[in-house]
């Protein structure tokens, strides 16, 4: 998911990019027989691009911090966990310099231009976002990986449900734990969302909830 919502806005991106130098540096639009300062309705544009990127990046926090929220409840998991040392690590550098670039981006449109004031407190707010989310995430151990009798929770960067209805097998690829659906789906999270010591307990727990009987679980990497 975080993954997607970058992409959507990177997409976003990159016509405001363009849009900004080209009214920033009064550049020839020869499409529209007109130059970059000159163009009309930029204002409006301009705007409605920055609540474009508010929204989708919106989406995301709000999904996080649900997600987070909803791992901190201990009391409706069978078992719950902080996420393990190096799976924060990633966490604190990846979503540090997501933000960071985002609010470079963000000061260079507005360099660029003052009429992509929008788009730019759009980048800040999701650079904003980001250092809040860290912060409250490390004070109140938020980064967490949770068993219900329903699903596996993992709230790190973004919220991931594993739910068990329909699964057919739990296995260890690599540095990932699959679980594979008898729909052909197949999803997964990386091992070091789960602490090396507390990896026996969790498929404990896991295979607990589980019918054995329809489900294969292998611990043993591949």
């Amino acid at each position: 998911m975080n993954r997607f919502i970058n992409s959507l806005l990177l997409f976003i991106l990159f016509p405001t990019l363009a849009l900004s130098i080209f009214v920033g540096f009064d550049l020839p639009i020869e499409s529209l027989h007109t130059t970059g300062a000159l163009m009309p309705y930029k204002k409006i544009v301009f705007l409605s691009l920055g609540l474009v990127l508010l929204i989708i990046a919106l989406r995301r926090t709000v999904r996080r911090w649900m997600g987070m929220n909803l791992v901190l409840k201990k009391d409706r998991f069978k078992w719950n966990q902080p996420a393990g040392i190096e799976r924060r690590k990633r966490i604190w550098v990846y979503t540090v310099m997501e933000g960071v670039v985002f609010l470079s981006v963000g000061i260079g449109l507005y360099s660029a231009t003052p009429f992509a004031w929008m788009p730019s407190t759009a980048f800040a707010v999701i650079f904003l976002d980001n250092m809040v989310f860290l912060l409250i995430g490390r004070w109140k151990k938020g980064f967490r990986i949770g068993i219900t009798s329903k699903a596996v929770i993992m709230a790190d960067r973004d919220v991931q449900l594993v739910y068990f209805s329909g699964l057919r097998k739990v296995s260890i690829h690599q540095d990932s734990i699959y679980f594979d659906y008898s729909n052909d789906l197949q999803l997964h999270f990386p091992i070091d969302a789960i602490d090396p010591l507390e990896r026996g307990d969790f498929f404990d727990h896991l295979s607990a909830q589980l019918d054995r009987d329809r489900v294969f679980i292998t611990t043993k990497r591949s």
